[in-house]
């Protein structure tokens, strides 16, 4: 039996769930309905032991002499609960990169999916980007989109760590989340 390519699977599966996404904004009434949700939860950002969930991936010529670690780039994929305990009910998983992108001051730039695994919200996601100036006690990223329940989603992130370890390489961050979707 000849194996089909894994990209025409991945084509036509594609092309069969384009149809509800033509037909959404037809019903008028359905596309003026905006809705504002509120979420709260915690990040796990874990990068040592035997399950590590952010690893790096590059670092520039620079970055051991930078004190604020200039040009290192991380991929993530943390966990995301609904208490700080590790062993909290797990909502969901944070699922991108950052980069250390300040000279000056220990920054980063974010790019990264809300993907929700349970709940009300399951299979749906939000795109946050934006700007972690890391030591500040409040900072505030941008949600620039979603999908699902989250289709065309617009709000604001905000973190507050929780929990830091960098010997440990552990970081818990409280996230609360406004989102206007529709």
């Amino acid at each position: 039996m000849e194996k089909i390519p894994i990209f025409l699977t991945l084509l036509s599966l594609s092309m069969a769930a384009g149809n509800e996404l033509h037909e959404w904004p037809g019903n008028r009434r359905q596309a003026k309905t905006e809705k504002t949700t509120r979420l709260h939860f915690y990040l796990h950002d874990t990068a040592s032991g035997k399950n590590p969930s952010v690893v790096q991936v590059a670092r520039a010529s620079l970055t051991n002499k930078s004190p604020t670690l200039f040009g290192l780039l991380n991929i993530m994929d943390d966990p995301l609960t609904e208490g700080p305990e590790p062993t909290s009910k797990l909502v969901g998983r944070g699922q991108g990169l950052y980069a250390s992108a300040g000279l000056d001051e220990l920054s980063l730039l974010m790019a990264w999916n809300v993907v929700f695994k349970s709940g009300d919200y399951n299979g749906s996601s939000l795109t946050v980007l934006g700007w972690n100036p890391t030591t500040r006690p409040l900072r505030e990223m941008s949600i620039v989109g979603g999908t699902g329940v989250f289709r065309l989603a617009r709000g604001v992130v905000t973190f507050k760590t929780y929990f830091f370890n960098s010997s440990a390489g552990v970081a818990v961050l409280e996230v609360d989340a406004v989102a206007l979707h529709f």
